[in-house]
C-alpha cells in the first residue's frame, strides 16, 4: 500500500493522493482504525523521507552498507594486483570462465554450513527462487555437473555477496572480489593440491606483503581427532565451525562455545584442546601417524600420509620456508573433504622453530588473505548420476590484499599513476588544433598511448603542469618552426630534456624511451 503517492511531472513538487485513498479503505471489509493509522503513518514516514512539499529532494550520498567505491587511485592500485594475480595463474596453465551473479536458491543451499544464513536470497522474479552467489566455488562446481565436463584448470575473477557484518578497514565487505584457481580431475595424490600452494607462495611474494604463513591441515584428520576425541557423529560438522574460529577467539572461549552452546562434554573438548595447539611440518605428521588415539582413526591416518606426501612436493616446489602443519585449521565451509589450507600475513615470519616443528607463538597474525583446500563430492551432488569429479583449488583474499596495498601506498606517500598516457601531444603557439589532432590520432593508430588537451589554444606551461600532476613521461611539442623542419620536439618530463626527432621517426623513440623507463 506504499505506492500511494504520485510525481507531478513537469513541476518538481512530490504529491501524495493519499487522502482519497485512504477514504477508500473504509469501505474494505475488515480494515480497523489501527490499520488505516498504520497505513497514513508509512505514507507519512515516506513522504518526509521523499521530500515536504518544498520540492526538495532529501537524498541521503551514502553506499550501501558493506560497500565501498573506488576512485582513480585505488582502481590503480587494485589493476596491479589483479595483473600480479592473473599473470601467475595463467603461468601455471589456467584458462577462465564466468557465471551468473545469481544462483537458483537450491543450488546454494546446504553447502557453507553456519554460513549459510550470509546468503542474499532475491524476491521471486517469476518463478524462480533466486540467491546471490556466496562464492565462486559451488557455482563452478555446477557449471562442471551442468556441461559434463570432468578435466579442467581454471580461474575465475568476479564478486561475490555476503550478508555479513561488514569490518571495511580490514578489508570485509558485503560486496566483494574473489579471485578463484581451481584444479578438476582425477590426478595422483597432492601433486594438484601442492600447486595450488606453490601459486599462494607466488603471489603473496610478488605482492611483497610482508611475512605471511600457509597454514594447512585435512578435513579427515579433523574428522579423525574429534572421533577419538569423543565427539558424536551429529556435532562433526558443529564443532567444526567452532574450532574454525581459533584465529579469532582465544581457546577458553572457543571450548566453552563447544561446551555451552554446542552441548559437548568437557572431557572431549579438553582432548580437543591437546591436539589443536600443535603446529609443526612433516615430522609432526609422522609423531601424529605414531599416537596412541590418533592411530585408531583409518580416516586421520589417511590424511596424515597424505600431509607427509604433501611437505615431500612442497620441498621440491621449494615453499616449504612459509607452509606449517597447524591442527586448528579448520575452515567450517561443509564441502571440504580432504587438505585445507590458508594463508595469513604476519608481524614476524615463521620462525625458524615453527619450521622444524615447534610452535609459532612469536608469529602473529594480522589477518587472513589466502584459503582452499581439496572439495571431491560437491560436483557429484549436483551431477544427476552423483559421477564425482575431484576439485582441490585455492580463493585469494583480494579485499584483504587491496586494504593493505592501499594503506602501504599511503603510507610510503608514493605517487600512484592512475592512467597509461606515455605521450602528450602540446603546442608552443595558437592556432595549431588541427596539426595536434593529426599528430595524436598518427599516435592512437600505432598504438601509442597518447592525450591531447581539449583546448583550441592551450598555454604551454598548462599544458606540461598536466603532464607532472599525471604522471606522462613525454610531451611531443608543435610550433611553426617544428612544422616547417618536419620534425617534433621530444621533451622528457622528469629531466626537462628535449630532442628534435623527425615526424617519422617519433613513434619508434616514444616506444624506445618508454620501454626503457
Amino acid at each position: 500500500m506504499l505506492g500511494m503517492f504520485c510525481v507531478r511531472a513537469g513541476s518538481g513538487l512530490m504529491g501524495f493522493r493519499a487522502a482519497p485513498r485512504v477514504r477508500s479503505l473504509h469501505s474494505l471489509p475488515g480494515i480497523t482504525v489501527a490499520q488505516i493509522d498504520e497505513e497514513v503513518a508509512k505514507l507519512l514516514a515516506l513522504k518526509a523521507q521523499i521530500g515536504g512539499d518544498d520540492g526538495k529532494h532529501q537524498f541521503v550520498l551514502k553506499t550501501a552498507k558493506g560497500t565501498r567505491d573506488y576512485n582513480p587511485k585505488q582502481m590503480a592500485i587494485r589493476e596491479r594486483v589483479f595483473s600480479t594475480i592473473i599473470g601467475c595463474f595463467k603461468r601455471h596453465g589456467a584458462e577462465t570462465i564466468d557465471t551468473p551473479v545469481f544462483e537458483l536458491k537450491e543450488t546454494l543451499t546446504g553447502k557453507y554450513g553456519e554460513d549459510s544464513k550470509l546468503i542474499y536470497d532475491l524476491k521471486d522474479q517469476g518463478g524462480e527462487l533466486l540467491s546471490l552467489r556466496y562464492d565462486l566455488t559451488v557455482p563452478f562446481a555446477r557449471y562442471l555437473a551442468m556441461n559434463k565436463i570432468t578435466n579442467i584448470k581454471r580461474y575465475h575473477i568476479a564478486k561475490v555477496y555476503r550478508r555479513d557484518n561488514p569490518a571495511m578497514t580490514r578489508g570485509r565487505y558485503r560486496e566483494f572480489y574473489q579471485c578463484d584457481f581451481d584444479i578438476a580431475g582425477q590426478y595422483d595424490a597432492m601433486i594438484p593440491d601442492a600447486e595450488c600452494l606453490k601459486i599462494v607462495h607466488e603471489i603473496l611474494s610478488g605482492l611483497d606483503l610482508g611475512d605471511f604463513r600457509i597454514k594447512v591441515n585435512d578435513r579427515r584428520i579433523l574428522d579423525g581427532m574429534f572421533a577419538v576425541c569423543g565427539v558424536p557423529d551429529d556435532k562433526f560438522r558443529t564443532i567444526c565451525s567452532t574450532v574454525d574460529k581459533l584465529d579469532k577467539m582465544p581457546w577458553e572461549d572457543v571450548r566453552k562455545e563447544m561446551v555451552n552452546e554446542k552441548g559437548l562434554s568437557e572431557e572431549a573438548a579438553d582432548h580437543i584442546g591437546e591436539y589443536v595447539s600443535l603446529q609443526g611440518g612433516m615430522d609432526l605428521a609422522e609423531r601424529l601417524l605414531q599416537d596412541q588415539k590418533m592411530s585408531q582413526s583409518k580416516q586421520a591416518c589417511a590424511g596424515l600420509s597424505d600431509i607427509k606426501l604433501l611437505f615431500s612436493y612442497l620441498q621440491l616446489f621449494q615453499v616449504t620456508d612459509k607452509v606449517v602443519f597447524d591442527l586448528s585449521l579448520a575452515r567450517g565451509l561443509d564441502y571440504y573433504t580432504g587438505i585445507i589450507y590458508e594463508a595469513v600475513l604476519t608481524q614476524a615470519g615463521v620462525s625458524s622453530e615453527a619450521q622444524n616443528g615447534a610452535p609459532a607463538e612469536e608469529s602473529v597474525s594480522v589477518g587472513s588473505v589466502a584459503g582452499g583446500g581439496r572439495y571431491d563430492g560437491l560436483v557429484g551432488m549436483f551431477d544427476p548420476k552423483g559421477r564425482k569429479v575431484p576439485c582441490v583449488g585455492v580463493s585469494i583474499g583480494i579485499e584483504r590484499i587491496f586494504s593493505i596495498m592501499e594503506q602501504k601506498a599511503e603510507a610510503s606517500a608514493e605517487k600512484v599513476r592512475t592512467t597509461e598516457v606515455q605521450v602528450m601531444v602540446a603546442s608552443a603557439q595558437k592556432n595549431l588544433l588541427e596539426e595536434r589532432l593529426k599528430l595524436v590520432t598518427e599516435l592512437w593508430n600505432a598504438g601509442i598511448k597518447a592525450e591531447v588537451m581539449y583546448k583550441k589554444n592551450p598555454k604551454l606551461l598548462s599544458q606540461l603542469q598536466h603532464c607532472e600532476e599525471s604522471g606522462i613521461p613525454l610531451v611531443a611539442i608543435m610550433g611553426e618552426q617544428e612544422l616547417k623542419d618536419g620534425v617534433v620536439k621530444l621533451r622528457v618530463v622528469a629531466t626537462r630534456e628535449e630532442v628534435d626527432i623527425s615526424r617519422a621517426a617519433l613513434v619508434d623513440e616514444i616506444r624506445r624511451r618508454t620501454s626503457e623507463a
